[in-house]
C-alpha cells in the first residue's frame, strides 16, 4: 500500500515526499483512514512503527479547512515529556510545510509569557504536556471548547508518571462530539478503563501485539556483580566486547543519581559520552539530544525520561545498565533502537537482585532472553529469590525498633544511644535553668502583664464596691 490510497491531500503527500517515507508503516495504513474520517482511533504498536505519523497525517488533512480563533486552539495534542512534545512539533513542521499552520508548544522550562503570545494569535494545534496546559488554563489564557481532535499519546507512559487525574480533569474541559486519537505501546487494565471512559465505538487498531518488541532487535543478558564498581567495569567490557559495532548507543539508568556517576565513569575511561536526566532544564535536555543525533557524543546515558517515543532512528545499541523497574519499560526502552526496519542490539546487564524483573520482561514479551556468557544456575536465581524474599519479610520488623530500648517507641533508648545519655547530675540543675529562661521569662511577662493589668488604679469600679453581706 502506498500514502495515495490512505485519502491524503496533494500538499500532504508532497510533504510526504519531501521527508523521504516511502510507504506507510503497518499503524499508519490502519489508523489514517478512519481517522480521516472522523472515527475515534485506538492505536496499538511498538516503539518505532510509526505512530506519530500516524496521528499527524489526518490532522493535517483536517484542519485544511476551518481557521483557529484566538485562545482557542482546533486540536490538542498531549505528551508525557517535553522531549516527546518537541518531537511531535517537529514532525508538524515537516509534515505541515506546505500548510499555513500556527502550531503551540506548551512545555515546561519555557517562559508562560511567549507561550500566551503564540497562544493569543491563535493556534491550529496545540501540543503540551499536561501540567503547563492546566497551568494556562487556570491562569485564563486558555480555551478548550474549540478543540475538534484530542491526541493523548503515549498513554502507558502518562500512567507511569500519575498524569492520570490531569487528563481526565482536561478531558472534562473539552467538547463532548470531539475526535478523540489514543495511542500506547502497551495496554494495562488502568488504560483499558480511560479508553472506555474517553472514547466512542473506536476504531483498534493493533499493528503489533501489545508489548511485543521488534524483530529486529537482537536481545542479552549478560550477568553482572551487585558492586557498583564493578558493575561499571562490566558495562565498560560490554561496549569493548563490541568495539567498531557500536556506531552509538543509549545506556539506561534508574536514578538519576546513577546517571550522573556513569557518565563521569565513562568520561573518565576516555569514552565520549554525555547525560539526559529530569533534573536538566529544557534547554540542557535538548542540547544533549541535537548532539547525540549530530554525532558529537557516542554515548548518550539517561533515565527514563528518554526511553518513551524519542525518535533517534540510527541508534545501533541500547543498554540497560540497571534492569528495569517494570516489565513495560524494558520495552520502551529497547524500542529506541532498531527502529524503522533496521537492526539493533538490546544488552541488559542483571545482577541477582534482578533475575525475578527478567522473569517478568520475558513474560510479557513472550519469549525468553538469551544470555550472554557466564548465565546463572536455576539455583542460583532460587537462592537469590528466597534470600530476597526473607529480607522483605525481615526488614520492617528489624527497622520498627532500631534505635529503641525493649520498649519500643516511647520507651528507654538503647543503652549507649547518643541520645538516651543521661546528663551528669553536676550542672543539671543549671542547664535546666539555662534552656527554660525564656520559657521563665514569658511567664514573668505575663505575671507582670497581669499584675499591672489588675493594680488599684486599673481595677474597673464596679469592682471596687462594697459587698452587701446582709
Amino acid at each position: 500500500m502506498s500514502f495515495e490510497n490512505l485519502g491524503l491531500s496533494d500538499r500532504i503527500l508532497q510533504a510526504v515526499k519531501d521527508a523521504g517515507f516511502a510507504e506507510p508503516t503497518e499503524i499508519q495504513a490502519q489508523a489514517i483512514p478512519p481517522a480521516i474520517e472522523g472515527k475515534d482511533v485506538l492505536g496499538l504498536a511498538q516503539t518505532g512503527s510509526g505512530k506519530t505519523a500516524a496521528f499527524v497525517l489526518p490532522i493535517l488533512k483536517r484542519l485544511e479547512t476551518g481557521r483557529a480563533r484566538a485562545r482557542m486552539p482546533r486540536t490538542l495534542i498531549l505528551e508525557p515529556t517535553r522531549e516527546l512534545a518537541a518531537q511531535v512539533h517537529e514532525a508538524f513542521e515537516q509534515l505541515g510545510r506546505h500548510h499555513k499552520l500556527k502550531i503551540a508548544l506548551l512545555i515546561g522550562g519555557v517562559s508562560f509569557d511567549v507561550q500566551s503570545r503564540i497562544i493569543d494569535r491563535g493556534a491550529d494545534v496545540l501540543i503540551a504536556t499536561p501540567g503547563r496546559l492546566i497551568d494556562h488554563f487556570e491562569r485564563g489564557k486558555l480555551l478548550l471548547t474549540g478543540i475538534e481532535v484530542l491526541v493523548i499519546d503515549e498513554a502507558d507512559r502518562m500512567l507511569d508518571m500519575g498524569f492520570i487525574p490531569d487528563i481526565e480533569r482536561i478531558v472534562k474541559m473539552l467538547p463532548f462530539t470531539r475526535q478523540t486519537l489514543f495511542f500506547s505501546a502497551t495496554m494495562p487494565k488502568e488504560i483499558q478503563r480511560l479508553v472506555d471512559q474517553f472514547l466512542h465505538l473506536p476504531v483498534r487498531v493493533e499493528a503489533q501485539p501489545p508489548s511485543s518488541t521488534a524483530d529486529t532487535i537482537d536481545q542479552k543478558l549478560v550477568l553482572a556483580p551487585l558492586d557498583e564498581a564493578a558493575k561499571r567495569e562490566r558495562l565498560r567490557e560490554v561496549i569493548r566486547a563490541r568495539e567498531g559495532g557500536i556506531s552509538n548507543a543509549i545506556i539506561f539508568a534508574n536514578r538519576k543519581k546513577t546517571v550522573e556517576v556513569l557518565r563521569k565513569s565513562m568520561e573518565k575511561h576516555e569514552f565520549s559520552a554525555g547525560a539526559l536526566h529530569g533534573d536538566m532544564d529544557q534547554y540542557q535536555r535538548l542540547e544533549m539530544l541535537q548532539k547525540f543525533r549530530d554525532g558529537e557524543i557516542t554515548y548518550l546515558i539517561a533515565s527514563d525520561v528518554a526511553a518513551r517515543g524519542l525518535d533517534i532512528p540510527a541508534v545501533s545499541h541500547v543498554i540497560n545498565y540497571d534492569t528495569p523497574v517494570t516489565a513495560e519499560d524494558y520495552v520502551h526502552r529497547i524500542g529506541r533502537t532498531g527502529r524503522a526496519g533496521r537492526k539493533g542490539e538490546a544488552v541488559t546487564l542483571v545482577t541477582p537482585d534482578d533475575f525475578k524483573a527478567v522473569a517478568a520482561i520475558e513474560k510479557l514479551i513472550g519469549k525468553n532472553i538469551p544470555w550472554e556468557g557466564e548465565a546463572p544456575t536455576e539455583e542460583e536465581i532460587e537462592r537469590a529469590a528466597r534470600k530476597k524474599s526473607r529480607g522483605r519479610g525481615r526488614g520492617p520488623a528489624r527497622g520498627g525498633d532500631r534505635g529503641r530500648g525493649k520498649s519500643g517507641r516511647g520507651g528507654q533508648r538503647a543503652k549507649g544511644s547518643k541520645r538516651g545519655k543521661a546528663r551528669p547530675k553536676e550542672g543539671a540543675d543549671e542547664a535546666r535553668k539555662v534552656a527554660r529562661g525564656p520559657k521563665d521569662r514569658t511567664d514573668n511577662a505575663r505575671k507582670a502583664g497581669d499584675k499591672a493589668r489588675f493594680s488599684d488604679d486599673n481595677m474597673p469600679a464596679f469592682l471596687a464596691r462594697p459587698v452587701n453581706r446582709d
